[in-house]
């Protein structure tokens, strides 16, 4: 390093006034320079943050901090005033939230400020896909809500007890505190989030700025009216009104948050996770997704193109994204898996796109790769080959399509090279085989590393779906395998225990 450089190491980052082009870091491992775009646009009162995992430099402006210190405080102060709730308040909360969304003239505001996000997203040329609020989606929140209403669970559960002679220990379960979550432009998570008011605690939302008009249009017609009904503290849902993707990292950062959850895309998700861990915040990540199906040597035609073409119907996390055959199966279901692929373009009335190993390449006619298709990204239309060649290691790349579905083939020696490679290059998220004998199924369970396994279509990954239970996300064990809990995170999910002893014999003594 330089001599006449200066230095700044990550405990004295909150102390900074100003920064200077060419000023060097220490992130970590990582010594980083200050840029001179990033020290122009650095004020006094803003924050630095310094990503150890990554050497990332953050820049939070105040007013990004600001907003996220009024929502964790007002947060904070609700889960400290719910003591005082009771649980049929709650429950009361739920039902008038539904009713609110259900109600055509209250939720007229909410169908105008979405209109209005999707117009500006797309102005913008960026993605609309998750962003637009349709019936089917407002009919499912107001499921989700309804459920909670009617849902058993409550604040204050017995979880186990042990007695011994002359007193009694109990475990029971508790409210954590608060959560705060950061997500893309669905409006619907606003409705899964709320699920963990019904466990005692709160919530702050960081919706991603395409959808705030949305989210604030919810929050003041059926958010806010709902919570003064049932009589609860009025931050026990709070939004962080900023389109900042910075006002993320300030959530993430601050004391108040007793979890942090995060969704959307792998990168960003990663990005926002090591900032919570940084902070000291546990964090459950849901980003990087995509489902692995392997046909199996014992696997049925017909139920095989059925698992492709109905897990391809939209993208979203559990959506096929590599399929895997082995060779001594290739001649007779390459072409069903191709058929079954356009099928599932067809229903969208586009083209699929594919990409190959070259293991697979033989078995696909050579007219795909000569055909050119349109295929609509995130980032707008692009004209490209219907499929194209991949090394084995490009298996791990996550498509992002928007109308066209899109997937990768791969011809394997054995269902076990498959399984080889889900493990190795998958996000070990969701594996399916489609496969008759049961001891091949059996199998592929033992070995396949990922926390949903199916035997069919990929698209039953999910906590209402599956579960009857909103989810606030489903995690992979790309990071690791989850501790003491399954890989869908619901309201019931995010609790503490208590410990509550009684003593029976006065004269107890150790």
């Amino acid at each position: 390093m330089d001599s006449d450089r200066s230095y700044v190491l990550p405990s004295l980052l909150l102390m900074l006034e100003r920064l200077e082009a060419g000023q060097l870091v220490i992130a970590g491992e990582h010594a980083v320079t200050v840029t001179p775009e990033l020290a122009a646009a650095f004020r006094r009162g803003d924050r630095l943050i310094a990503v150890a995992a990554t050497g990332d430099l953050l820049h939070v402006p105040a007013t990004a901090l600001e907003q996220a210190a009024l929502a964790t405080t007002a947060a904070a102060e609700a889960f400290a005033a719910l003591g005082a709730v009771d649980d049929e308040q709650i429950t009361a909360f739920f039902d008038v939230f539904a009713a609110r969304l259900a109600d055509d003239e209250v939720f007229e505001p909410v169908l105008a400020a979405n209109a209005a996000d999707v117009a500006r997203a797309r102005a913008a040329g960026r993605s609309t896909t998750r962003l637009v609020l349709d019936e089917a989606m407002r009919e499912a929140m107001v499921a989700g809500l309804r459920g909670w209403r009617d849902s058993p669970l409550r604040r204050d559960a017995p979880a186990g007890a042990i007695a011994h002679e002359g007193w009694t220990v109990e475990a029971r379960r508790a409210p954590l505190g608060v959560v705060a979550f950061v997500f893309e432009g669905r409006p619907n998570v606003f409705a899964d989030a709320a699920g963990v008011v019904r466990t005692g605690n709160t919530v702050v939302m960081r919706i991603g700025g395409d959808a705030l008009g949305t989210a604030e249009a919810i929050v003041g017609t059926a958010v806010e009216p709902a919570l003064a009904a049932a009589g609860l503290p009025a931050g026990t849902i709070s939004l962080v009104r900023s389109r900042e993707r910075a006002a993320g990292w300030a959530l993430f950062s601050r004391p108040e948050v007793g979890l942090a959850v995060a969704r959307g895309s792998g990168p960003a998700v990663a990005q926002l996770g090591a900032v919570a861990r940084q902070a000291g915040i546990p964090v459950s990540l849901h980003g990087t997704g995509g489902a692995w199906l392997v046909a199996g040597d014992t696997a049925d035609a017909e139920r095989f193109a059925a698992a492709v073409t109905n897990s391809l119907d939209r993208k979203v996390c559990n959506t096929l994204n590599v399929c895997c055959i082995p060779a001594a199966r290739a001649a007779e279901l390459v072409p069903v898996f191709l058929a079954a692929i356009d099928g599932a373009a067809a229903r969208r009335a586009t083209v699929a796109r594919l990409h190959v190993t070259d293991a697979a390449r033989p078995y696909v006619p050579v007219e795909r790769f000569d055909n050119k298709v349109s295929v609509t990204r995130a980032d707008g239309d692009h004209v490209e080959p219907q499929a194209t060649t991949i090394a084995v290691d490009e298996l791990g790349i996550e498509w992002e399509w928007e109308r066209s579905p899109e997937a990768s083939l791969a011809v394997t020696e054995s269902v076990d090279e498959a399984i080889a490679l889900c493990n190795r290059l998958s996000p070990r998220f969701i594996a399916s085989l489609v496969a008759d004998d049961a001891g091949e199924q059996q199998r592929f369970y033992a070995a396949v590393d990922a926390p949903f396994v199916g035997d069919g279509f990929t698209r039953w990954v999910d906590g209402q779906y599956a579960l009857e239970t909103p989810e606030l996300g489903l995690a992979n064990w790309q990071h690791g395998r989850l501790l003491g809990r399954g890989g869908v995170l619901s309201g019931e999910s995010v609790h503490t225990i208590r410990y509550r002893a009684t003593i029976e014999d006065p004269e107890l003594r150790r």
